[in-house]
């Protein structure tokens, strides 16, 4: 296996349990607001950024807001946010990822993370998965949210690896369509009927072989 491809990881809900803190603070934001926000609505959420979640949120309770209420609410979710993660550590990395990064490390494959998050890096670093990533392209690093490729085009670019030689794993459906738009192999990871759209779908981690794996590196 001397085939070089790049793997890039999105972090919510793939590699890290980051996903119900993200819907903790929103949750409290909505019921300031008594906008009823279920775990159905947080589904819509997914790979989307700060600034729609909000909107979002808004439409659902039928709010209007100022820029400056908005602006508000969006830097006290994010302050929410971080005081989740103060304790995280490595129990917060979903079952079955660690062995696929570890196997791809020794078959010396190149490994990215493409994250709308903002607080990808230090979430990495809490949970010890830093030193397996090669490149790291977040929410800082974009303009543009997904479905919109640019966050794993950056990654391919920075890895070296032409976009259909690229492997995208992703929980979210903009997620997907940007993998597929870039031209990359999207595995989905979650609920098949979601993610559809995806090459190659997983419930999670554990049902991924190292054998599959091999065979997309080949």
């Amino acid at each position: 296996m001397n085939n070089t491809k790049a793997f890039i990881f999105d972090l919510d809900g793939v590699i890290v349990d980051t996903a119900k803190y993200h819907y903790l603070a929103w949750q409290k934001i909505a019921n300031e607001l008594h906008i009823e926000f279920t775990h159905e609505h947080n589904e819509l959420l997914k790979g989307v950024s700060r600034v729609r979640s909000l909107d979002i949120i808004l439409e659902l309770g039928k709010v209007t807001a100022s820029q400056e209420d908005k602006d508000r609410w969006l830097v006290q979710k994010n302050e929410d946010y971080l005081t989740y993660l103060v304790d995280m550590d490595e129990s917060e990395i979903l079952p079955g990822v660690f062995p696929i990064l570890k196997f791809l490390k020794e078959n010396k494959q190149p490994i990215a993370l493409g994250s709308a998050s903002k607080n990808a890096r230090p979430i990495l670093e809490k949970t010890g998965l830093l030193p397996y990533f090669d490149a790291v392209v977040d929410g800082n690093d974009v303009t543009n949210a997904k479905p919109d490729p640019e966050v794993f085009l950056m990654a391919a670019k920075l890895l070296n690896i032409s976009p259909e030689n690229s492997i995208v794993f992703e929980d979210s459906v903009a997620g997907v369509q940007a993998a597929n738009i870039a031209n990359m192999i999207s595995v989905g990871i979650g609920d098949a009927t979601t993610l559809h759209e995806a090459k190659y779908i997983f419930k999670d981690f554990t049902e991924i072989e190292t054998s599959f794996i091999a065979n997309l590196i080949k």
